[in-house]
């Protein structure tokens, strides 16, 4: 005869404690004493005990999990934070399921509802598209709260962690300049986004504040994993070329660094590298190359608060959107150094 399914009573019996106490262990609840916890994860140790996650979420009404969706995982900035972010909400009993929305609106108001029919208590979202007027609609009418990862979708209902890509870019510009650098390049890739948009009204800024005009070197890719080789080395082999660049990402920078060598420069010495973003190859490159990053942990840690402070009730869901903008921190290096005239 099968052995019938173990409940949360059985459990309860075993360890000696109330069905309430039992369920405030299961729940991860602060009142709970250590020594009725430990009863009672003895009891589910010993009869095998396998909650069932749809009956507690049927009961209180939470689901415990986070949907959580960036515009393109595979970039390692995006899988860093999303690690931040994951051990961040572990640390409250959450689970973060992770979505790719691959820059497309339509995916990614798919995704959306998924997260909505799948009972997420919350949403940390990067969009690919800010102006899309379904994705606003639809973020305005999920029933969670929504926390925006550096964007600005005109949503009235979602808060938002920014970065402050415009003051970023423009003070290491200023230090470039100080060293006697004139022609600054700026990689990018060739989308609308909060971040392109912001690093390029800091870049034009920046030469403005210092009393020139802004130079014919933004160069835009089609996709932040494109490669950025060819027209960085048509600038540097023309006439008049640059002699600094500040690149967006790993990809991009990597196919900078080999278009430099191509030209037999030499970093620092004929050319100066800044990279946007942190990575394992941006700190072992020789020489390292200098970056502007933020730290993830903090961006998580201000991601979670906004949004458990929504699902605690602290805040209330009808408030008003909230801004929560996050500088960015200049790791400097061996690749930039004074101009070569």
């Amino acid at each position: 005869m099968q052995d019938r399914k173990i409940r949360i009573h059985d459990v309860a019996a075993l360890a000696g404690v109330s069905v309430g106490s039992a369920s405030r262990v299961l729940n991860r609840a602060a009142n709970v004493s250590t020594e009725v916890r430990e009863k009672v994860e003895r009891a589910i140790a010993a009869l095998h005990y396998q909650p069932s996650h749809v009956a507690r979420t049927l009961r209180s009404r939470s689901s415990m999990t986070i949907g959580c969706m960036f515009s393109d995982v595979t970039n390692p900035l995006y899988a860093r934070a999303f690690r931040a972010l994951e051990e961040g909400f572990r640390a409250d009993g959450y689970m973060l399921l992770l979505a790719n929305g691959l820059n497309n609106v339509q995916r990614e108001l798919d995704i959306l509802r998924t997260f909505q029919l799948r009972g997420m208590d919350g949403v940390i979202y990067a969009p690919g598209h800010e102006r899309d007027p379904a994705l606003i609609e639809l973020v305005d009418s999920m029933p969670m709260p929504v926390v925006l990862y550096d964007r600005d979708l005109a949503a009235a209902r979602a808060d938002a962690v920014l970065f402050d890509h415009a003051n970023g870019v423009k003070d290491v510009c200023a230090r470039l300049f100080e060293f006697g650098h004139t022609r600054i390049a700026l990689a990018l890739w060739n989308a609308g986004s909060r971040p392109v948009r912001r690093r390029i009204e800091g870049y034009k800024a920046a030469y403005r504040a210092a009393g020139m005009e802004p130079p014919d070197l933004i160069l835009r890719q089609p996709t932040p994993t494109s490669s950025v080789f060819d027209d960085l080395l048509r600038l540097l082999d023309a006439p008049n070329p640059p002699t600094a660049l500040i690149a967006q990402g790993t990809h991009i920078l990597v196919s900078a660094l080999r278009a430099v060598a191509k030209t037999g420069r030499r970093i620092p010495q004929d050319f100066s590298v800044v990279s946007i973003g942190d990575s394992d190859f941006a700190q072992t490159h020789d020489p390292a190359i200098t970056v502007l990053s933020t730290n993830t942990e903090v961006v998580a840690s201000h991601a979670k608060t906004l949004l458990l402070e929504r699902l605690s009730g602290t805040v209330a869901l009808t408030s008003p959107p909230r801004k929560i903008t996050i500088p960015y921190d200049l790791a400097a290096r061996e690749s930039w150094g004074p101009c070569r005239r």
